[in-house]
């Protein structure tokens, strides 16, 4: 049976920075791609970055295009990270990863499997 399950979410404050995890088991982890999405309070879920399977990080968000994330990924610990710095309260949301048995892609239906999200909140 598999389980997907993010953590590390929490108050931040403006400025600052978080790592969410994604933590998998049940698949073979390596053979997926890793989607991060997020909702914003009364939004659609959007698009953030993917990880590849050979670990390129691709990002979906212009505004996370001048360095302010890293997507990486632990294949031996079946983990995926999302490092997001700078943040800023518009960055608050339920974030989601979610796994992609081909490619990286940014639609939300492409991807089979998610995990329920871990809250973050930007504030002072």
């Amino acid at each position: 049976q598999w389980q997907i399950v993010e953590s590390g979410g929490g108050l931040v404050q403006p400025g600052g920075s978080t790592t969410l995890s994604c933590t998998t088991s049940g698949f073979g982890f390596g053979g997926y791609a890793v989607g991060w999405f997020r909702q914003a309070p009364g939004k659609e879920r959007e698009a953030v970055g993917c990880v590849s399977k050979s670990s390129s990080g691709i990002s979906y968000l212009e505004e996370l295009k001048g360095g302010r994330f890293t997507l990486s990924r632990d294949n031996g610990k079946n983990t995926a990270f999302l490092q997001i710095s700078g943040l800023k309260p518009e960055d608050t949301g339920i974030y989601y990863c979610a796994l992609n048995g081909d490619y990286c892609i940014e639609y939300t239906s492409r991807y089979n499997y998610w995990g329920q999200g871990t809250q973050v909140t930007v504030s002072s």
